[in-house]
């Protein structure tokens, strides 16, 4: 009897229990990266590049007919300024020319200019005479010691291009012409763009891998960046499809020493 009673008193119990809070949904991941390590990697420009010394690098600026000027700034292995284009393509902020003249975004290391100028090669291809970047070098914190190198926008050794700009005067905008997705892949094994084709109709087909809609702009923005990736120019690239952070730009990163390449 009184286990009766007993198993009553659990069952009414449990039946006036507040019930548990349900969890909490996980967080939007990243998009999957793409991480490669290549057969040969210091036959890539981003590998030869990101080993080379101060004056082996500013050598081979004078060999390709940069002009550059001499920069010092904290945390870069080997600041310089650019004193004009690549290949006819001019890298610049959206600063006016007084401020640009000592404006620190404008700083870069060395080594890459180097990949700037090969990225310019690119460019050129598609009548691109100007990339508007938000930033290149960024000066560290007060606390950085005066000795450390630094990488990344640190470093000035990545560039945050936002814009590139046509003979014609038109633009092609990474945060109005990408029509990326946060979790979408970028670029495929072989540098172009993803996508798949139609079995009825061999037409292309957007299912999810490639730009959404596929805009002229989309695609030469899409091709453009995959011919980069392609030609390993940059160890890391960084997109829309990582991030709301890099919505309007394309992170584009040489590092110093690495033989690997990761694309996002």
């Amino acid at each position: 009897m009184r286990l009766a009673v007993l198993a009553l008193a659990i069952l009414a119990g449990s039946a006036w229990a507040k019930p548990k809070p349900k969890p909490k949904p996980k967080a939007k991941s990243h998009a999957k990266s793409r991480f490669e390590n290549p057969a040969d990697p210091d036959a890539t420009p981003a590998v030869k590049y990101g080993a080379m010394s101060a004056a082996e690098c500013e050598t081979e600026l004078g060999n390709r007919h940069i002009g550059f000027a001499q920069e010092t700034a904290r945390g870069v292995f080997d600041a310089v300024r650019l004193t004009g284009p690549l290949h006819g393509v001019e890298f610049r902020t959206d600063a006016n020319d007084t401020k640009r003249t000592d404006s620190p975004y404008e700083i870069a290391d060395c080594r890459l200019v180097l990949a700037m100028d090969d990225f310019a090669q690119i460019l050129v291809q598609h009548d691109i005479v100007q990339v508007r970047h938000y930033s290149m070098y960024r000066p560290p914190p007060k606390s950085w010691a005066d000795d450390k190198i630094g990488g990344q926008h640190n470093g000035a050794l990545a560039l945050d291009a936002g814009r590139f700009i046509k003979k014609d005067g038109s633009v092609l905008d990474v945060v109005k012409d990408f029509h990326g997705k946060i979790g979408d892949p970028t670029c495929d094994k072989s540098g172009e763009r993803p996508a798949r084709s139609n079995a009825e109709g061999g037409a292309e087909v957007n299912d999810g891998a490639g730009p959404h809609p596929a805009t002229d702009n989309a695609k030469e923005l899409r091709d453009i960046l995959c011919t980069t990736v392609a030609s390993h120019l940059f160890n890391v690239v960084l997109t829309p499809n990582f991030n709301r952070p890099h919505r309007n730009h394309f992170h584009l990163e040489v590092m110093a020493n690495v033989k690997w390449f990761l694309v996002h």
